[in-house]
């Protein structure tokens, strides 16, 4: 059967679709979204950050797509007068370990190729006056933008070429036939296709194991918390503001980030979520509790870094402990400054030893491909993760590219 189809309507999503509709003219596509709008979850409700790729391994996927992802998403943004500034960022060193690990953050920064400079505390003085450190890292290119807004314009660009969006189209089950991949929608309704991508984000692990590579592997839900600084503080930095990371963990910590829309957020903390897509305090659902449950990964995650998550559960439940964490290197905000902001979730996949993957995850069968963990930085990465989910279907589908690469 001459088509393909996409699950889900995140930026990678729809950056995928695009890039194979580029790259096959005529191809019939269509995407599968179940919300009733695109950019709902993991792309909507991020930092907007464009990042530059310093915390990533060298070599590996995230390091490789990040860099690339930031030029394609600047030239995007250019190309269809989209809203960016590459404001630059500073991760600043609040104590002396942080001072060698930031040594360490430099030289891979560096050995991944990228453009950056130690800043001594007197410089940091006067770029950001409002930040205390002992020095920080300066990443230029690093830049902000509107997630949600790009992904609109890819899917305009999409659905003005011929290609289809569904919304409401919630996939409920998936099998792969000789010649075919059978779907099935709730409600009940059925649908057939050549062949398949999944990027559903959270719900990536579901879908891999319909197909058989998801065995191994299952999405651990982290929420992350944002406030919205008052707007007194609207100028309160120049750059984003980061601390510097624990190499331990998987989460950069909170920080102050300048957004597209001309204010200041701080965060996000990470806490286990109850729940994969949705957002409340309280919230919880009891699939995706009973999932977690029956996943020995998950019990062994928790114990390896149990003495941090019931830290980030505290400065969550404490909004005086959170404000301790921005105070460090911001020290003259205020509880009244924090306001509330829409919080997001993070899909990380845990293996079954309980190691936390740190890279892109890709798995594939003869007929479909899944993208099965694809946290930050997969925003900015989404067009070269696109161009890699590109070649991979050239050649695994035997899809001709009788187009070219935006």
């Amino acid at each position: 059967m001459e088509d393909l189809t996409l699950i889900g309507g995140g930026i990678v999503g729809i950056a995928t679709a695009l890039e194979l509709q580029r790259r096959c003219p005529g191809l019939p596509i269509r995407v599968l979204e179940k919300e009733q709008a695109l950019a709902r979850h993991q792309t909507g409700r991020n930092s907007g950050v464009i990042h530059a790729g310093i915390y990533y391994a060298p070599g590996s996927l995230k390091a490789r797509f990040c860099r690339e992802g930031l030029k394609a998403t600047v030239q995007f943004c250019q190309d269809h007068g989209l809203p960016y500034d590459q404001c630059g960022k500073l991760i600043v060193a609040t104590n002396e370990v942080e001072v060698e690990r930031l040594k360490a953050l430099t030289a891979r920064a560096l050995e991944n190729g990228l453009a950056v400079r130690p800043v001594s505390a007197a410089e940091l003085a006067e770029k950001e006056p409002n930040i205390t450190g002992l020095g920080a890292l300066l990443s230029p290119a690093t830049g902000i933008v509107d997630y949600t807004a790009v992904t609109a314009k890819m899917a305009d660009l999409f659905t003005a070429a011929g290609g289809e969006i569904r919304h409401g189209a919630n996939v409920t089950g998936i099998r792969e036939s000789a010649n075919a991949v059978h779907l099935t929608l709730s409600g009940g309704e059925t649908l057939t296709t050549g062949r398949l991508i999944a990027c559903a984000g959270v719900q990536a692990d579901r879908l891999a194991r319909m197909c058989g590579v998801g065995d191994d592997f299952a999405i651990v839900p982290f929420k992350g918390e944002y406030f919205r600084l008052a707007p007194r503080h609207d100028t309160i930095v120049s750059h984003l503001i980061y601390p510097v990371p624990d190499p331990d963990l998987p989460f950069l910590g909170v920080h102050l980030t300048r957004m597209i829309g001309g204010y200041v957020t701080v965060g996000p903390n990470a806490v286990l979520s109850l729940a994969r897509d949705r957002y409340g305090k309280a919230a919880m659902n009891l699939r995706d509790m009973a999932d977690m449950a029956r996943f020995p990964g998950f019990w062994r995650t928790l114990r390896a870094n149990l003495s941090s998550g019931l830290s980030e559960m505290a400065d969550s439940a404490f909004r005086r402990r959170y404000l301790r964490l921005c105070q460090r290197y911001c020290p003259s905000l205020t509880l009244s400054d924090l306001q509330p902001h829409p919080p997001g979730i993070r899909a990380q996949a845990v293996m079954r030893n309980g190691t936390l993957v740190h890279d892109f995850l890709i798995r594939e069968t003869p007929r479909t491909i899944h993208i099965c963990n694809a946290p930050s930085p997969a925003a900015t990465s989404a067009i070269p993760i696109a161009r890699h989910i590109g070649d991979t279907a050239g050649k695994l589908f035997g899809l001709k590219d009788r187009g070219r690469n935006p």
